[in-house]
Parts: structure tokens; C-alpha cells; sequence
């Protein structure tokens, strides 16, 4: 099987504007392809997933990744998606996102002469004349189409400014400048960047002409890849500091059956024969499909050793209700109340919740438990000394656990 068709079997791609041409294009290992990445935060999450994945398929197969970091959008506000317009950040704060992203990215693309390459729009964006953009690039957009936009018309309600209004004219300008700088010939992007990255097909074609090879794809499920990165205490990283091994472990092996297998096909590297097997799998055998999308995605970002260790915690985990490497808080004097600390506290001092309120609607809702006993008192109150050695297994729920100690 080619790697388009693979992709297709897999559940990759939604929509494609020159079907017959990508196909032509990738099978043969001669797209140079970008995805966008919003340099928002220092670590990429599990939302990027499935771009990631794609990229090192098709660079596998030939085909040559451009990681574009938005070092210019990321100045302004993007519509796409969103209901509020994003803060600003400075440039040396977009630059060490930019670093960041580079070395997670490394594990899964290989950059150098002639391979994957990093490219930042700010190095055209910045230094635009004004005027000169106006007069080159704006009669090629028709204002009546782009607020047809629904990335816009989710804006339209609250209001939209002419800033986060020009977005989509700066991301159809990227896929321009990346044609004419590097050879891009096809741009990948979630289905909430349609209008956007059609914006770009259609620019490059007017100013170069028809015969100008310019193509989209959009992935099938991306906005559901960015929820993925998504939990109720926020997101779920690459970086090791701000997610472990055996929390990523976790969160994969506790997804739901339903979502499991498409994960394992979408996400994972395993043949697709070897995946057809598991979808007779049910029940039980659906734990064991989430012991393998956990270990395979830990693997990937974190190494084959961190994933052997997160899947042997984890398992020692159920076995017994602790494990070596689980998620540790600590209790200091500052969280005590006349030398003891109630329930709420230990949830909010561990972060298992964000406020009191939350902690004793958990408990009231017998969602806590405390070394295996739950908790349905939510005056309950310790001393230190409850947690002193080796701490206590406080769990939230099924999938939200802490050891704490003080």
C-alpha cells in the first residue's frame, strides 16, 4: 500500500482540492508539504499529535516537512476556532517556543540539508510595507467570501477587529512566500483552516497562474486531535517537566473504548492488518488495545525505555494502588489550619482540583478516596504526620490520582 492510500485507510483525510495530483505528488516522495504551529506555549501537546505523526509518515515515504512556527501571526489574533481574540507575546518569548518546539519535534521528523526544515513567518511578516502588501496581495481576496468564513462568523457576534480580520490574508501570504522560497506544493491543516489555506491555493494560483502547483489538505478529526490535548486541569505535554512518562501513559490508556482503536490507527505506526485485528477485539481486550496506544505514543515522544517503565507503574498501579513513579504532591506548613488540613486542602494542594468549591463538590459526589477508603465528609481533616513516609495514594475519580506526602 502507498502512503496515500495508507493515509486514506488510516481516516486522515477529509478534504483535498486536487485528489489525483496529491496522490501523484506523495506516492512519489515529491511534496514539500508545511503544517502550521502557533508557538503559544514552550512545549507542544498532545492536540499536535496527529500533524506530527503525519509529517514522519510522509517523510518516510520521501516527502520533505516544513514546520512553520507563526513568530508574525503569533503577533496578532487568529480567529480560527476561537471565540476570543489570543494575547500578544514578545519576540523573544515566540523565539524560545520556537527553540522548544525544534527539539520535540526531533523525535519525530529528521531536519537538516535537503530533510525537514523550521521556518518562522516572521522572517517575511514583520517587514511588509504596508501599502505595498495592500497593492500586492489584497485585490486577490473579495471581503463578502471571507465573511462567509465561519472562523469569522463565530467572531462576528462579539465582534471582530480589523487586526484578527487580516489573519487570513497573512496565512494565505505563508503558503505564498513558501512556494516561492522553498518549492511548497501543498499545505495541511485542520478543518477549522479551510477558508484560510484555500485563501492560499487560490493566491498562489492568481499570481503565478493556473499552472502554479499548489494544494490542500485538511485532516479528518484535527479539531478532535486538539481536544485530545485537552483534560480538566489543562493540557497534556511533550515536555517530560510538565507531563511525566507515566502521566502520558496514563492519560492514552485511559481513553475511552470507543476512541481507543481510532487512536491505535490513526496515531500509532502499527500495520494496519496487524490494527484490523484488534477491531474484533471487545471488552476486556479493549484494555489490553489501550495498554498498546499507551505504550506506542509513549514510546514515540519519550523513548522505549520511559515507556516500559510508565507501562510497568501503571500496571503495578492497578495491581496494588501505587506505583514508582506515580504523580507526587507535597504538603508544606503554608497549607495547614491549626496544625492539620481538611480534605478539600490536600485536593487543592495536590491539584487533583482548582478550588475549594470543586474539592467539595468532588467529595460530596464520592469521587474521593484516600488510600483506598473514600472520602463522603468533606470537613474530614489530617495531620502531617498522615502522609509522613512514603505519602498517600489520593485519587479523583477513576483516572486522576496523586501521591502526596508532606
Amino acid at each position: 500500500m502507498q502512503i496515500f492510500e495508507e493515509l486514506q485507510a488510516r481516516g486522515l483525510l477529509a478534504q483535498l482540492t486536487d485528489e489525483d495530483e496529491i496522490r501523484e505528488l506523495v506516492n512519489n516522495g515529491k511534496a514539500t508539504f508545511y503544517i502550521g504551529f502557533d508557538p503559544t506555549a514552550d512545549s507542544l501537546h498532545v492536540g499536535h499529535f496527529m500533524a506530527l505523526c503525519l509529517m514522519k509518515r510522509l517523510q518516510m515515504a520521501g516527502n520533505r516537512p516544513i514546520a512553520l512556527v507563526g513568530g508574525g501571526t503569533g503577533m496578532i489574533g487568529d480567529p480560527s476556532g476561537r471565540s476570543d481574540m489570543r494575547s500578544m507575546m514578545t519576540k523573544e518569548t515566540i523565539q524560545h517556543n520556537c527553540e522548544c518546539f525544534k527539539k520535540q519535534m526531533e523525535k519525530f521528523i529528521e531536519f537538516g540539508e535537503g530533510k525537514a526544515m523550521m521556518v518562522n513567518n516572521a522572517d517575511w511578516l514583520l517587514d511588509l510595507n504596508y501599502v505595498d502588501f495592500l497593492r500586492e496581495i489584497g485585490p486577490h481576496f473579495s471581503v463578502n467570501n471571507m465573511l462567509r468564513a465561519e472562523c469569522y462568523k463565530q467572531r462576528m457576534e462579539k465582534g471582530l477587529s480589523f487586526l484578527e480580520f487580516n489573519y487570513m490574508l497573512m496565512q494565505s501570504y505563508d503558503f505564498y512566500e513558501l512556494y516561492r522560497r522553498y518549492g511548497c506544493n501543498m499545505q495541511f491543516g485542520g478543518d477549522d483552516q479551510w477558508s484560510n489555506m484555500l485563501g492560499g491555493t487560490e493566491l498562489i494560483r492568481r499570481k503565478l497562474g493556473k499552472d502554479a502547483y499548489a494544494m490542500t489538505i485538511t485532516l479528518l478529526l484535527n479539531s478532535e486531535g486538539k481536544k485530545m490535548g485537552k483534560t480538566q486541569k489543562g493540557a497534556v505535554w511533550l515536555d517530560p517537566n510538565k507531563t511525566s512518562p507515566f502521566e502520558f501513559y496514563q492519560y492514552w490508556r485511559n481513553v475511552g473504548d470507543n476512541d481507543v482503536l481510532k487512536c491505535i490507527k490513526m496515531l500509532t505506526f502499527l500495520p494496519l492488518d496487524e490494527i484490523e485485528t484488534m477491531e474484533k477485539w471487545e471488552g476486556a481486550e479493549l484494555n489490553k488495545a489501550k495498554e498498546i496506544l499507551g505504550y506506542e505514543l509513549t514510546k514515540l515522544v519519550h523513548g522505549e525505555e520511559e515507556a516500559a517503565k510508565a507501562q510497568e507503574s501503571a500496571r503495578a498501579l492497578f495491581a496494588s494502588g501505587v506505583a514508582a513513579d506515580m504523580p507526587t504532591s507535597t504538603i508544606t506548613e503554608n497549607d495547614l489550619r491549626d496544625g492539620k488540613i481538611d480534605i478539600i486542602g490536600v485536593l487543592v494542594a495536590s491539584g487533583l482540583v482548582a478550588s475549594r468549591s470543586e474539592g467539595r463538590r468532588a467529595v460530596e459526589q464520592g469521587g474521593v478516596v484516600v488510600n483506598d477508603e473514600k472520602v463522603t465528609d468533606f470537613t474530614t481533616t489530617y495531620d502531617p504526620e498522615f502522609f509522613s513516609g512514603e505519602g498517600v495514594v489520593v485519587r479523583r475519580g477513576k483516572k486522576n490520582f496523586r501521591k502526596v506526602v508532606f
